[in-house]
């Protein structure tokens, strides 16, 4: 809030208060004193304390600039008071803690309920609720535990707002089983529940990933006569966004409008984001021009999905285009609008590009953050590239920004893509020294980089690590670590660890069971791979095609000892593949065929299943082929090119999603 701002508030707070509550006349006898606060043109304070004697009237400025985030100049008020030799009261001491509570320094808000006690006999609500937010505003819901307590035996009835500030401090830290305490508390304490509180509910479900759970919230809110506000409209529809469940966004939505609601500027923001997630990006940009209709104005948070998805697209001439329509609609783009062009350029892998607009970003005297170098380190790490991605950490450094979780992240998958083992293990010791945690996503990176070397027992060890440290290991860390046992040949091993991720609760996905698959493959034994793709199925899991892939080309490889489960396997999966309408790449498809020579030479029953998995131009294929064959020319297409298959070529993939 701007200096005038205050003063305005200031003098109208005044005026009502002397009007209202202390019932003093603006007569003649105080002419010199209404006439320089008509005029506006004396300080601040001077307005303040002359329309009020003594402590009231500094406590209305104390207010005032606590109103405006300005806590410094509040306690010069404070101090005046206390050179003046006025007594602070429990209405001062009650707009200080609330006032630093909502800076989020907690240190000073407990500090003024501490003096408050000392000062007061009694409390109130009031002060209770401003402290309890505080802590639950850090997270510290112990201590917040505590002061409700404390409350209680006071004999201070808790309002309806303070259950709602715990329910969303539970909420922060994703405590459900507490949040729903909170809730049955309140309703026990006679409390009818309001919009707010199934809308504390709906938040918790949906920041916990339960959004169906926060939709039942939704209906038992409606059936209690209870109607929507935008605030919880809005939540319902970024909870269907972050599933990507566009149809139930968009019905939201239609909800919204349906109850003759007008959408505010957040509900925009996030139909715009539904409509680029689902690729729809000339919509979103007609929404904005609905926006403007409806005389709301664009915020930045408004272009930046849009920037983002044309970016990540490849159309940047659309990207750079909304940025000119953001500066037209007197939106000046800040570094969050230039860090999603650059994130959609690094996710296509533009890392020319994205380098080019950091330099347009310099040239128009935005400043990149952390962010800014941390998503263009992280492009380079995808392509193994650790040269660049130290140049840019080097500039984080250099330019005095914090060196964060992220960035160190970002480092680690360059040197693990790249095989720098060593160079990941210097980075981590940095890491330690700067008290930087290694989270479970640190942990899945170097297990992957231990992975791709086949060093099993160094991912064990790692593993062992993350249990000592406390790290829970997730389905991508049991992923890359059974990735690790079977490039180093250890089934037994990856078998076990599959165990252990049923034991511990943790359900292996497509991409465990695609691992072990392949490691059976490599270890030459199909029967074993088509046991463990029988066990997939039978979790309910549905096979993808790269798990076809790796298993037909396992079962072609043992296919020429024509043993019945084999040639029944291959007929099968034949079959799920054809149901699936799943075919074949080009390449897949030659390699398959060259298998197929070596078990019928003049084609048959497997030929035949098979070759209906097979691209529709593969006939004209072949022949193009058999024609060049004729020459002496196989067209390029080296049976040695195929040893291992095309899709043993994908190892990497399969290492780079089990990290991420």
């Amino acid at each position: 809030m701007a200096q005038k701002q205050v003063q305005e508030y200031c003098h109208g707070w005044c005026r009502r208060y002397c009007s209202v509550h202390l019932g003093l006349a603006m007569s003649s006898a105080q002419p010199s004193r209404m006439k320089d606060a008509e005029r506006g043109g004396s300080p601040t304070t001077l307005h303040a304390h002359r329309a009020i004697d003594g402590g009231t009237g500094i406590t209305v400025l104390i207010h005032a600039y606590a109103v405006a985030r300005d806590m410094e100049e509040a306690l010069s008020c404070v101090r005046r008071m206390k050179d003046e030799g006025i007594e602070m009261s429990l209405v001062t001491h009650s707009i200080l803690v609330d006032g630093f509570a909502k800076m989020g320094n907690i240190e000073a808000a407990e500090q003024w309920f501490k003096e408050a006690k000392e000062r007061h006999s009694t409390l109130n609500a009031i002060i209770y609720g401003s402290i309890i937010y505080a802590n639950c505003q850090t997270c510290n819901m112990d201590r917040a535990e505590e002061l409700v307590r404390e409350m209680e035996e006071e004999g201070i009835d808790a309002p309806i707002d303070i259950y709602h500030i715990m329910m969303d401090g539970y909420t922060s830290i994703g405590n459900e089983d507490k949040c729903l305490i909170v809730f049955d508390r309140l309703k026990e304490c006679g409390f009818i529940p309001s919009v707010v509180s199934y809308g504390c509910l709906m938040n918790l479900y949906i920041k916990i990933g339960k959004v169906s759970k926060a939709f039942e919230v939704s209906e038992i809110m409606k059936l209690a006569g209870i109607k929507h506000n935008m605030k919880t409209y809005s939540m319902l529809i970024n909870g269907f966004i972050n599933l990507k469940d566009w149809a139930n966004a968009f019905a939201v939505f239609e909800d919204v409008i349906r109850d003759g609601l007008k959408p505010d500027v957040v509900l925009y923001n996030n139909i715009i984001r539904a409509f680029c997630g689902m690729g729809n990006m000339d919509r979103a940009v007609r929404i904005v021009e609905e926006m403007k209709k409806e005389r709301h104005r664009p915020t930045s948070r408004t272009f930046m999905p849009i920037i983002h998805a044309f970016a990540k697209a490849g159309e940047i001439r659309k990207a750079l285009d909304v940025f000119d329509m953001m500066r037209r609609s007197g939106c000046i783009p800040t570094v969050q609008t230039f860090n999603a062009l650059i994130l959609g350029l690094v996710e296509k892998r533009q890392m020319e590009k994205a380098v080019e607009v950091l330099d347009e970003m310099l040239l128009a005297g935005i400043k990149p953050n952390e962010r800014t170098y941390t998503t263009i380190m992280d492009g380079y790490a995808s392509l193994g590239d650790t040269g660049k991605a130290f140049e840019y950490f080097s500039r984080i450094k250099d330019e005095g920004l914090e060196l964060d979780i992220y960035t160190y992240e970002a480092l680690l998958k360059a040197c693990c893509k790249s095989g720098r083992m060593q160079s990941a293990l210097a980075v981590t010791k940095e890491m330690s020294a700067k008290n930087i945690p290694r989270n479970t996503y640190v942990y899945n990176i170097l297990i992957d980089g231990w992975a791709r070397r086949g060093d099993v027992w160094e991912a064990a060890d790692l593993m062992q690590q993350m249990r000592q440290e406390g790290v829970q290991p997730d389905i991508h860390t049991y992923t890359s670590f059974v990735n690790a046992c079977c490039k180093a040949g250890d089934m037994q091993k990856a078998t076990n660890t599959i165990l252990e991720m049923k034991r511990v609760g943790v359900k292996p996905n497509v991409k465990t069971y695609t691992t072990l698959i392949h490691g059976w493959a490599r270890a030459s034994l199909p029967e074993k791979a088509l046991k463990c793709f029988e066990e997939m199925k039978k979790s309910g899991l549905k096979p993808d095609k790269a798990v076809y892939h790796c298993l037909m080309t396992s079962l072609l490889s043992r296919a020429t000892v024509a043993e019945d489960y084999i040639i029944a396997g291959i007929h099968r999966v034949c079959e799920e593949m054809v149901e699936s309408g799943l075919t074949v790449d080009m390449g897949t498809a030659v390699h398959w065929s060259r298998c197929l020579r070596k078990i019928e030479r003049t084609g048959g029953d497997i030929t035949e299943a098979l070759q209906k998995t097979f691209p529709p131009d593969w006939n004209s294929h072949r022949n193009l082929n058999a024609a060049s064959n004729d020459t002496g020319n196989n067209g390029g297409l080296d049976t040695g090119d195929y040893d291992d298959g095309p899709f043993f070529e994908t190892d990497s993939d399969i290492d780079d999603d089990s990290a991420l």
